[in-house]
């Protein structure tokens, strides 16, 4: 039996926490459901970043909000290795780079949405994250020819209002629990280390394919054969939630 472990709204309201980072010690909320097909409660939007399976998978997640030059050596590394992720890919980009984005396609990897403009939802009115959210839709599924059903807001940035619109608007947030820190370009090893040390399964991994992110291909390929030799196989996040089940249950 599979769990998924979320944030709901509840929880963001009552400990009135802005920084992401600080809800993984104040309120946790996971949630299970007989095939989940959004994730969200009967009664507060929710945001995944985790799931309790009992097989030994995880997700890649990758990030991509600007440049041209680090997505494609990426991609040929996971088709190397034969990986499918998922690539949360900002609008504003996907605009400049439809090759890539196709590609991104053609090798089987899963297409969320990242927003259109790479800024803090929470720092948006309502009416601007509601037009962020449908302009990156539109955007993405004329560029892929998918409907993109997932969302990373920008940043990881989000409160309970995001998590509301983000859900009228027929998107599940996905966070993620293991952070490489790549963008920070602290070494190939350090990558590494972020990654595997305390991997475990139903991890949703982040990841960066922008070209900020200098390091993240050389590390990319020892996460790979490191959590492969430790038994795990690779699987998008939707194959990793699909088929989780339960009931509402919060965790201080």
């Amino acid at each position: 039996m599979n769990f998924i472990w979320v944030w709901n709204a509840k929880t963001l309201k009552r400990y009135a926490i802005i920084a992401v980072a600080a809800l993984f010690t104040a309120g946790i909320l996971f949630v299970e459901r007989s095939q989940i097909p959004v994730f969200s409660t009967d009664d507060q939007p929710v945001a995944i970043y985790k799931v309790d399976a009992e097989e030994k998978e995880v997700a890649l997640t990758f990030n991509v909000s600007w440049g041209e030059e680090r997505a494609l050596p990426i991609l040929d590394t996971l088709k190397e290795h034969d990986v499918t992720s998922t690539f949360f890919v900002s609008a504003d980009w996907a605009e400049r780079h439809p090759e890539i984005v196709e590609r991104i396609v053609e090798d089987g990897h899963e297409l969320g949405s990242h927003g259109y403009v790479h800024e803090h939802y929470t720092k948006k009115d309502d009416e601007q994250i509601k037009k962020d959210i449908q302009t990156a839709h539109r955007i993405i599924q004329e560029v892929s020819q998918e409907v993109p059903n997932l969302l990373r807001p920008p940043n990881g940035s989000f409160d309970e209002r995001v998590l509301s619109i983000a859900e009228n608007q027929n998107y599940d947030v996905i966070h993620w629990s293991v952070d490489s820190n790549d963008w920070q370009n602290p070494g190939v090893d350090t990558i590494v280390e972020n990654v595997t040390r305390n991997i475990s399964n139903g991890d949703i991994v982040l990841m960066h394919a922008s070209d900020s992110a200098k390091q993240t291909n050389e590390a990319l390929a020892e996460i790979i054969s490191y959590i492969e030799s430790e038994g795990y196989h690779f699987n998008t996040v939707s194959e990793l939630v699909s088929g989780a089940e339960v009931v509402t249950k919060e965790v201080q």
